[in-house]
């Protein structure tokens, strides 16, 4: 546990207890040690084939670990479907957004509540969104595979937030973005945070996550060898080195 790690007592909302995964019979994640607590923001980085994918996919239940376990809420959840850990708090934004480009705006966020059946609750969620993303409410009959960059990471972002999640999985938020609009999507990123949403963000921006972030990991070849608060992961001479390009 490091010195970032919260020690109020709080219980994590999404946890992985030695977690191992293999394709087959290679191996991918080694004894991944992580926890995210309630209204945090914490990111995952680390090069190409360092096991940030497996790490978003073993928490969502698209890959099941070899050993260890996965823990939602105080539940271990290793045997538990995707569906079901999306209605009990967490989904995922997808790297490159991969919305439904052939459906409008408004058919790609109602995808978002799927699995919900409050129609009432679903609207409020809505308007939620329209306050929150007012370009994207200028554009509900628009087809999504018209919109630029930006806009489709606001829908993304929105679809994803239609679950009512309470910690919000992010892989490459900045990935396929023009460089003016990476730091408008880490502001939107910020925004959300700042609700009180609880977000694990996969991104291989190290400075910029790091920059918004309350802690971080750093995988390398499917093991954490890093693990502290943001404000010392940036000021590590080792991580500098890896990931910021200086050294």
């Amino acid at each position: 546990m490091s010195d970032a790690t919260p020690t109020n007592g709080a219980t994590p909302l999404l946890e992985f207890r030695q977690v191992n995964t293999h394709y087959g019979a290679v191996h991918i994640l080694k004894d991944v040690d992580l926890a995210i607590y309630p209204g945090e923001l914490v990111c995952l980085l680390g090069g190409n084939a360092s096991g940030k994918s497996t790490t978003l996919k073993t928490l969502l239940g698209m890959v099941t670990p070899t050993s260890g376990e996965v823990v939602l809420d105080g539940e271990v959840v290793n045997d538990k479907p995707t569906s079901y850990r999306v209605v009990n708090g967490v989904t995922m934004v997808p790297e490159n957004r991969r919305l439904f480009k052939r459906l409008t705006v408004k058919e790609n966020l109602q995808l978002g509540a799927y699995l919900r059946n409050d129609r009432d609750g679903i609207a409020e969620d809505l308007e939620r969104i329209y306050e929150l993303f007012p370009r994207v409410k200028e554009r509900l009959a628009q087809k999504s595979g018209t919109l630029s960059g930006g806009e489709q990471q606001m829908v993304a972002i929105g679809r994803a937030l239609m679950s009512r999640p309470r910690v919000l999985l992010m892989d490459e938020p900045s990935m396929g973005l023009a460089p003016a609009l990476v730091q408008q999507n880490f502001e939107l990123i910020q925004q959300i945070h700042a609700e009180g949403m609880a977000i694990f963000m996969v991104e291989q921006n190290a400075n910029m996550a790091l920059s918004i972030a309350d802690r971080g990991w750093v995988l390398q070849t499917g093991r954490v060898v890093l693990d502290d608060s943001a404000e010392k992961l940036l000021a590590n001479p080792e991580l500098r080195a890896s990931y910021l390009g200086e050294g």
